[in-house]
């Protein structure tokens, strides 16, 4: 029936406005700002209705890693389709759900032994905050109710995820409904004391880290992070010092470390995984996103034995894990998670990814004399450009000035998609992007940034 009716920007955008509600958007910001129907996506290239493309520098929300409809990813779903599309998991099993846990122990830290599928990257948050206070429930261990996070954190928007948020854009209307976690400060290098380095930061935010254990330790089950960066809430980045010494304390106290590496996994830090720069082992590592290359919507929660063996009990002991999704292990999520991990396995995608990071930064450069530019930070194929009214004292332009909307537009007219977050202007393109697409991202974000801070 579609394919009868009128296809140009103009004719979808009004088809979408009269049904659709979009998420994270005030509807009423399209009575001017036109929506934008995408009809074909490849490479780093989306194609809209009216015959014009634009370059994906956020990999669509930071899912896709290889680029739109890579063959390898396109032609495994289609070869799983022919076999098996979906079977629930409990109960049951199949060879996708399988191979891809083995593959997922493999590759992932030491010491981590086990896979529980979900979702999305908010439901595996669920699964780890639930998982993480039912084994100290099971343990006996009932006064552990509470979670500690990051100043500035985000990790989703259900309602545990949201709890152990701190991006007041997104918690405050809902705080009634929410969990009261402890708020430890962020080590996030950008609000390091003069003089002070990232790691020393770091160290600092460690010690203050250490108090708030030091009192609530024994009502505590975890400590969750975004390992190295902070994505949602402006892609804030930390030293590495930070995760041994979050590894060594949570040791210490007797609580868990959850990191949610749903956004900076996957190779976007530089490593496969964020954990891997300090080499540490999360008690739970929670991924999405990039886990499935962009194409399918899936996610996996990895704990160790100790763990798995704190419900491992007879059923009339009430341990068993309370926790299911209907799509729990989708076979053709599975199976574009496996043609994902093996394009890691078999080009050299982390080398190549150096050597874009490092022209990526090349580029940037230029932009830390600007004198609206208060930070230039890159961790990875990260990378982000803090936008203020005044660089010496770092005041920020009003939220209600919408400083960032204006370089959205102006990317939108030059053929890029760059969705700052407020007034930090990021980068997080696909890995396929060639040195000479990252010099027009970059051109176009200055251009953007130019028309941003003019008055």
């Amino acid at each position: 029936m579609s394919s009868t009716l009128p296809r140009s920007n103009a004719a979808l955008a009004a088809r979408d406005l009269a049904v659709l509600w979009h998420p994270c958007t005030q509807m009423h910001d399209h009575e001017t700002l036109p929506l934008l129907p995408i009809v074909r996506a490849e490479g780093v290239w989306l194609h809209d209705a009216d015959g014009r493309r634009y370059l994906d520098a956020v990999s669509s929300w930071w899912t896709n890693v290889f680029g739109h409809r890579h063959p390898q990813l396109v032609a495994a779903l289609k070869d799983q389709l022919d076999t098996l599309d979906h079977i629930m998991l409990a109960g049951f099993t199949h060879e996708p759900a399988l191979q891809l846990a083995e593959e997922l122990v493999r590759v992932t830290p030491p010491g981590l032994a086990r896979v529980f599928y979900a979702d999305n990257g908010s439901s595996a948050i669920e699964v780890a905050l639930k998982m993480s206070f039912h084994y100290w429930r099971n343990l006996g261990r009932h006064g552990k109710q509470r979670f500690i996070a990051l100043s500035g954190s985000y990790h989703g928007e259900t309602l545990g995820a949201l709890s152990v948020t701190d991006v007041p854009l997104y918690r405050d209307t809902y705080a009634p409904l929410l969990l009261q976690p402890l708020f430890a400060p962020s080590p996030d290098a950008y609000e390091a004391e003069p003089g002070e380095s990232a790691a020393d930061c770091a160290q600092r935010r460690l010690g203050e880290l250490r108090a708030l254990l030091e009192r609530h330790a024994e009502e505590t089950c975890a400590v969750i992070i975004e390992p190295l960066v902070q994505c949602a809430a402006g892609m804030r980045m930390h030293h590495p010092a930070y995760l041994c010494g979050l590894r060594a304390l949570c040791d210490e106290f007797g609580v868990h470390f959850i990191a949610d590496e749903i956004a900076v996994g996957f190779g976007r830090t530089g490593t496969l995984f964020a954990c891997e720069q300090a080499a540490v082992t999360p008690d739970f590592l929670c991924l999405s996103k990039g886990l499935s290359g962009g194409m399918l919507p899936l996610s996996a929660v990895l704990t160790s034995d100790v763990v798995y063996q704190a419900f491992y009990a007879e059923y009339r002991s009430g341990k068993a894990f309370l926790h299911s999704h209907s799509y729990t292990g989708n076979a053709l999520a599975c199976r574009a998670a496996l043609a994902t991990l093996q394009l890691f396995r078999d080009e050299p995608v982390l080398q190549r990814n150096a050597v874009l990071a490092a022209h990526l930064a090349r580029e940037l450069e230029p932009l830390r004399d600007h004198p609206n530019v208060a930070d230039v930070r890159q961790t990875g194929l990260i990378a982000a450009v803090e936008l203020v009214r005044n660089k010496r004292t770092r005041e920020a332009f009003p939220a209600h000035e919408r400083r960032g909307l204006r370089v959205y537009r102006h990317g939108l007219e030059q053929e890029m998609l760059l969705r700052p977050l407020g007034n930090i202007v990021y980068f997080m393109p696909p890995y396929v992007i060639t040195p000479e697409q990252i010099d027009a991202m970059v051109k176009v974000a200055r251009q953007g940034i130019e028309v941003a801070v003019r008055d």
